[in-house]
């Protein structure tokens, strides 16, 4: 399930800082690589694209830039602290809330067993009053931002693990690994925390493949919503808006799948998701917002 939104935050409404990658490290899918490496594009309208991203994350990370954010995110702490969980819960009483397949919910997330839950980034908000009293942990990036994520999700009852489902989050993912063998589930966003926007990398199939346990796609319709411009259009559901929750076909990952089949069931995952948002507004009876 979910992480929070922030100021200009890691429930990232705005796009954390690059995590660095090993020498030679593939670049994760929409990641720009450096030249040579097998994230640079091919095509010249990709290129033009690649460059451009390229070149506005070097703006972005000039020194004084990043010495800006993190005075920023210090300054507006203990008040974001302080206002956000009160006018999240306040707002989240207005809500009106519908689920489909809930059977599903029952079977792995209030009957004790564990899964991989996994919803989108821009869908954190309309999420965490739904399982904040469940046993949840939820994975947030190491950027300041994602700090500011983690005091916020633990005043929702939430715990957190640090990190990242690609190579570089290796820590992360070990500390994943002990929660869902400890029969506690782990909630990914698996677009996160920088985009693209509804791509997944292989990382949740690798978490269901080491510990046989399934991969539960959760996924949300409003009818009603505030959209950031954000690169995941964080949603915010209005006061008194309608959202659904449809829980999809838990996906099982063979212990004998091999590395290279991962990616193919990361595709199955990006599909089952984008499947049960469209129930969701289908059931609102109100067109999709993607």
């Amino acid at each position: 399930m979910p992480e929070l939104p922030k100021t200009d935050a890691d429930p990232e409404v705005a796009p954390a800082p690059v995590e660095p990658r090993a020498a030679g490290e593939p670049a994760e899918p929409g990641e720009p690589g450096e030249p040579g490496e097998p994230g640079e594009p091919a095509e010249p309208a990709e290129r033009a694209q690649w460059e451009y991203e390229r070149a506005d994350r070097s703006r972005r990370n000039q020194p004084w830039r990043r010495r800006f954010r993190h005075w920023r995110r210090q300054a507006s702490r203990p008040l974001v602290l302080f206002l956000v969980p009160a006018l999240v819960k306040l707002l989240a009483s207005t809500w009106r809330v519908q689920a489909l397949h809930g059977e599903r919910r029952a079977e792995f997330l209030t009957a004790g067993r564990s899964c991989i839950g996994v919803l989108w980034h821009g869908r954190m908000l309309a999420a965490v009053p739904q399982f904040r009293d469940l046993d949840v942990r939820v994975l947030v990036s190491m950027s300041g931002d994602g700090q500011l994520a983690v005091d916020l999700l633990q005043r929702f009852g939430y715990g957190t693990l640090r990190g990242s489902t690609n190579k570089s989050g290796s820590r992360a993912l070990r500390e994943m690994l002990g929660s869902l063998r400890s029969s506690v589930t782990v909630a990914i966003t698996p677009d996160g925390p920088r985009g693209p926007r509804h791509a997944v990398s292989r990382g949740p199939a690798f978490l269901a493949r080491e510990t046989r346990l399934p991969i539960l796609p959760v996924g949300f319709g409003v009818n009603r919503a505030w959209y950031t411009k954000s690169w995941d259009r964080f949603t915010i559901p209005k006061p008194f808006a309608r959202i659904c929750v449809v829980y999809a076909e838990p996906i099982e990952v063979s212990e004998d799948a091999r590395d290279d089949e991962l990616a193919a069931i990361g595709e199955r995952v990006r599909a089952a998701l984008q499947a049960a948002e469209t129930e969701a507004f289908q059931a609102l009876g109100v067109a999709r917002d993607w």
